[in-house]
């Protein structure tokens, strides 16, 4: 199945000069969802996965489905504030500032094999610090797999020591 066919594309988003990559369209199409679901399950099923991990909130759409796939079970990664329990924190920049994400302290033992789960893999930024969180509880991150890769935006080379997956790519 062509997944870029079932991606809409949305020129001027959030801003002008963005090319937005919608995957509401994926996830309404039920053949592409499981496709994709089934395809990520696939790359994953070999390693021992004990967690899925998926950053909010796209990571929370693709990363669940995986997790019921795999037996395995699920934490989500929330900015600053959102979970109610204790939490450790890293923060990470954006194009204008920086944030931090959370990741509750007891939800991942040492040891515990993980994958990360998001729909988008631009410039790594984000993921790498997602792996930084899960490691810092003693987690081992075994996979990282998304739907869709930009390319030109060289996130893979952040994250070269991991296991990478991407279904789709595109140039910017």
């Amino acid at each position: 199945m062509n997944l870029k066919e079932k991606i809409r594309i949305v020129e001027g988003f959030p801003k002008e000069g963005i090319s937005f990559k919608d995957v509401t369209t994926l996830l309404n199409d039920k053949e592409a969802f499981k496709f994709t679901i089934d395809k990520i399950v696939e790359h994953l099923k070999d390693k021992n996965v004990d967690i899925i991990v998926g950053p909010e909130a796209r990571g929370f759409l693709f990363g669940t489905p995986v997790a019921y796939a795999l037996g395995a079970s699920f934490v989500p990664v929330r900015k600053k504030g959102k979970l109610p329990s204790e939490t450790i924190g890293v923060s990470y920049d954006l194009e204008y500032g920086s944030d931090i994400l959370e990741i509750h302290k007891d939800a991942i033992k040492p040891g515990q094999r993980v994958a990360i789960v998001d729909d988008l893999l631009a410039t790594g930024g984000t993921i790498q610090s997602v792996a930084k969180l899960v490691e810092n509880v003693g987690g081992e991150v075994v996979s990282m797999d998304f739907v869709i890769e930009l390319t030109d935006l060289k996130g893979r080379a952040k994250l070269e020591k991991y296991d990478l997956l991407s279904l789709v790519q595109y140039d910017i």
